[in-house]
C-alpha cells in the first residue's frame, strides 16, 4: 500500500473502534427492507439472488449482509481491518455467508477479470489521490454490462468552510485545482477526522468513468438538507452546499477505455 493508504487504513481502523458514524452495523430490524440502504434510488438489478455483488471500499457492517441476505454472492471489499471485523461480526450474526478482502480499491488483483454483475461503492474515492486507477479496476472487475453504483463527496463540499461565518454564509475555502490532501479538520460532520482526503473535478468523477469504458444512465444529487437544522450542523451546510453525488453507470460491452494517449489534461496555469 502506498504511504497514503497505510494512513487511511490506520485511521479507519481508529474511527471504527470509535463506532463513528460510516462504522454502524445495520440492526436486524433493516433486514426487513434492505432495498431501504443498498438500493435507495431503485437503480440495481433485481431479484439480487445468485447475482455476484462487490461491495467496494463498504466495509462497516451495512451493505455486504443485506445483499447477503438478498441471496447475492457477496465480496466486502475495504482498506480498514476493524471495518471488516464489523461485516464478519453481522455475518455471524445473521448467519451469512459473505467474503470480505482488505484491500484498497484501487488494487484489486486478487478478485479476477469479468467477475461481478453489480459493484457498489459508497461515498469514499475520496481517500484516494487517483481516481482514473480505481474507475480502471472497476471496469476490469465487472461483467460487460454490469452495473456500477458510486457515490462520491461533491468538489464543492470539499472546497467549503465547515461552519458558517458571521453572516451566516458558507464560503469557499479550496480551489477547484487543488493538489495534494485537503488540510486536516476537526469537529466537521462532512469529513473523517484523521484521513487524507481528496478534491476530484467533477470531470474527472464524471467524464473518468466515460474514459473507464462506463456509459452513465443516471446521476443523483441526494437530499439532505432540513431548514429546521441548527447552523452550522451536516443538515443545515447540506441546504446550501450539496454534500454527495451519486451515479450509475453501466461497463458496455461496446468500449474499450480510452488510451492514455488520447486524453486530454489541460495546461497548467
Amino acid at each position: 500500500m502506498t504511504s497514503d493508504e497505510c494512513h487511511n487504513s490506520q485511521a479507519w481502523d481508529d474511527l471504527a473502534r470509535e463506532g463513528a458514524s460510516f462504522a454502524n452495523p445495520v440492526r436486524p430490524v433493516d433486514f426487513q427492507n434492505p432495498g431501504r440502504i443498498i438500493n435507495p434510488f431503485g437503480w440495481l438489478p433485481t431479484p439480487y439472488e445468485g447475482r455476484r455483488v462487490l461491495c467496494l471500499a463498504a466495509g462497516g457492517g451495512r451493505h455486504g449482509p443485506l445483499f447477503a441476505a438478498a441471496g447475492a454472492v457477496t465480496t466486502v471489499v475495504d482498506i480498514s481491518e476493524e471495518m471488516l471485523k464489523l461485516d464478519r461480526w453481522v455475518a455471524e450474526r445473521e448467519s451469512l455467508t459473505l467474503t470480505t478482502l482488505k484491500t484498497s480499491m484501487s488494487a484489486l488483483e486478487e478478485l479476477g477479470t469479468a467477475v461481478f454483475d453489480i459493484v457498489l461503492q459508497p461515498v469514499s474515492s475520496c481517500y484516494v489521490s487517483d481516481l482514473n486507477q480505481v474507475y480502471r479496476e472497476v471496469a476490469r472487475v465487472l461483467k460487460p454490462g454490469g452495473v456500477y453504483v458510486v457515490q462520491h463527496k461533491q468538489p464543492i463540499s470539499l472546497q467549503a468552510s465547515s461552519v458558517p461565518d458571521r453572516e451566516g454564509r458558507y464560503v469557499i475555502c479550496e480551489p477547484y485545482d487543488r493538489e495534494g490532501a485537503l488540510p486536516p479538520v476537526t469537529g466537521s460532520e462532512h469529513r473523517e477526522p484523521g484521513t487524507h482526503e481528496y478534491l476530484h473535478r467533477l470531470e474527472n468523477i464524471l467524464g473518468g468513468l466515460c474514459r473507464a469504458g462506463f456509459v452513465i444512465d443516471d446521476v443523483r444529487e441526494p437530499r439532505h438538507g432540513d431548514p429546521e437544522a441548527d447552523p452550522g450542523s451536516f443538515r443545515h451546510r447540506s441546504r446550501y452546499v450539496p454534500p454527495y453525488l451519486a451515479v450509475r453507470a453501466i461497463r458496455s460491452p461496446e468500449m474499450v477505455p480510452l488510451p492514455e494517449s488520447l486524453i486530454w489534461t489541460p495546461p497548467s496555469s
